[in-house]
C-alpha cells in the first residue's frame, strides 16, 4: 500500500498512488509513505522517480555503518530500527517485542518510509500532517516529527519497564514468589533493554550523520539536536535499569542460594543425628550369643533410651548453635 501526501495552497490531502496524479503542476509532493510494498509497487516507485533507488530486504538489515546512512548530491538512505510490540498492557508487551527496520529516502526534500509493518508512529504523524499543514513544508519536517513522536514512544515504553523492574525488586525482596515466573520476568526485561537500546544506538548514529548533512536546514538541525539530547540520556536511563536488574539478578541468585543451603543443611543435620541410632541399632541387631544385654529384662528399653538420646542431644547441640 502506497499513501502520497500532497500539498496544495495551505492545505495537505492524503491519495493513493498514481503516476498520473504526480505530474499534475498544482500539486506538490510532500510524502510518500510505502507499507509492505510488492516489487510491482516498488519498480513503479523507481520508474515514476528516476535516481530513485530503494535499497531491497538485504541492504536494509546490513548492519555497517555505510548500510545504515548514505547519502550523495540528491539523496540520503536511512535504514533504522523501531522498536515493536503487539501490546503494552502488563508483562504481554516484552513477549512480542522486537527492532523492525524502517528506511527513509529523501530525494530532493521529498520523503519517501519504506516499512514492513504497521507502526503507531506513522498513524500519529500522518494525522498531524492532515490537520496541521503549515507545520510540514517539506520531507525535512517530517522526518523530524517521526523521530520526535518515535523517541517520545521509547521514553514511554522505559518508563513502564522501569516501573516493571521497581515491582519486580520488590517481588523479590517479598516473603512468596514463583522462582521460574521471576527468571522469566528478569530474562524479558534484560531482552527488552537490549533491543531498545541498539535501536535508540541506531537511531543516534542515523541522526548524528544528518545533522552534517548540508541537505537540510537550520531548524531541521535544531530539532535533531534535541532528539539527540533525548536520545543520550534514554541510553543513559536505559543501562541505569539494566544496572538494576543485573542486581535484582544477583539479589534474587544470593536467595536461591541461601534457601539451598538451608535445605541441605537440615537434611545434613537430621543425617548426622539419625547416625548414633543407627550404631546403637545396628551393634545390638548382631544377635552374638555372649551379648549380656540379649537376655537382661530391661536391655531393650535401655537400647530405645539410648538411641533416643543420641538423636535428642545432637538436635539439641543444633538448636543451640542455631542450625536448624
Amino acid at each position: 500500500m502506497i499513501n502520497v501526501f500532497l500539498r496544495q495552497d495551505n492545505m495537505i490531502s492524503r491519495q493513493p498512488f498514481d503516476e498520473n496524479l504526480l505530474k499534475e503542476a498544482q500539486y506538490t509532493v510532500l510524502w510518500i509513505d510505502v507499507l509492505r510494498p510488492s516489487a510491482e509497487e516498488i519498480t513503479r516507485l523507481e520508474e515514476c522517480f528516476s535516481g530513485l533507488d530503494i535499497p531491497n530486504d538485504e541492504e536494509r538489515e546490513e548492519i555497517e555503518e555505510s548500510s545504515r546512512y548514505w547519502e550523495d548530491r540528491e539523496r540520503i538512505t536511512i535504514n533504522t530500527y523501531f522498536l515493536t510490540s503487539k501490546t503494552r498492557i502488563g508483562w504481554e508487551m516484552y513477549h512480542s517485542i522486537n527492532n523492525e527496520t524502517v528506511s527513509f529516502l529523501l530525494y530532493k526534500k521529498l520523503l519517501f518510509t519504506v516499512r514492513y509493518r504497521e507502526f503507531r508512529t506513522f498513524d500519529e504523524i500522518q494525522r498531524r500532517v492532515l490537520t496541521s499543514p503549515k507545520t510540514f513544508l517539506d520531507g525535512f519536517d517530517v522526518l523530524g516529527k517521526i523521530f520526535e513522536y518515535r523517541i517520545e514512544q521509547d521514553a514511554d515504553m522505559l518508563e513502564k519497564a522501569a516501573k516493571d523492574t521497581r515491582d519486580l525488586r520488590a517481588v523479590v525482596f517479598g516473603s512468596a514468589y514463583n522462582n521460574d515466573e521471576v527468571l522469566d520476568q528478569i530474562a524479558m526485561l534484560q531482552d527488552f533493554h537490549m533491543r531498545i537500546r541498539d535501536s535508540l544506538f541506531d537511531k543516534r548514529r542515523s541522526l548524528t550523520a544528518l545533522m552534517k548533512s548540508n541537505q537540510g536546514d537550520d531548524d531541521l538541525r535544531r530539532e535533531l539536536g534535541i532528539a539527540l539530547k533525548d536520545i543520550n540520556s534514554l541510553l543513559e536511563f536505559t543501562n541505569a535499569n539494566m544496572g538494576s536488574i543485573e542486581n535484582i539478578q544477583n539479589l534474587f541468585s544470593n536467595q536461591i542460594n541461601l534457601e539451598q543451603n538451608k535445605t541441605i543443611r537440615f537434611f545434613t543435620v537430621i543425617t548426622v543425628a539419625f547416625m548414633p541410632p543407627t550404631l546403637v541399632g545396628t551393634i545390638y541387631g548382631m544377635n552374638f550369643a555372649n551379648m549380656p544385654e540379649l537376655n537382661w529384662e530391661y536391655g531393650y528399653p535401655l537400647a530405645l533410651g539410648i538411641m533416643f538420646l543420641s538423636v535428642a542431644c545432637p538436635l539439641l547441640y543444633f538448636k543451640f548453635k542455631k542450625w536448624l
